[in-house]
């Protein structure tokens, strides 16, 4: 895992956000949505851990 600085981490995590909530909408395929799912909750855990 990267070292990410809080501000990085929060922008990714919105970005990660709004790609998964455009491929819902968007009706991808259900492993992309998965993928794009499994990516936010990693960056998720790299803020908890962080102690952000």
């Amino acid at each position: 895992m990267k070292n990410l600085s809080k501000n990085e981490l929060i922008e990714q995590i919105e970005s990660a956000r709004k790609v998964l909530n455009t491929s819902i909408d968007e009706g991808e395929d259900y492993q992309q949505i998965y993928q794009y799912s499994v990516e936010l909750d990693s960056l998720i855990e790299q803020y908890i851990i962080a102690g952000f």
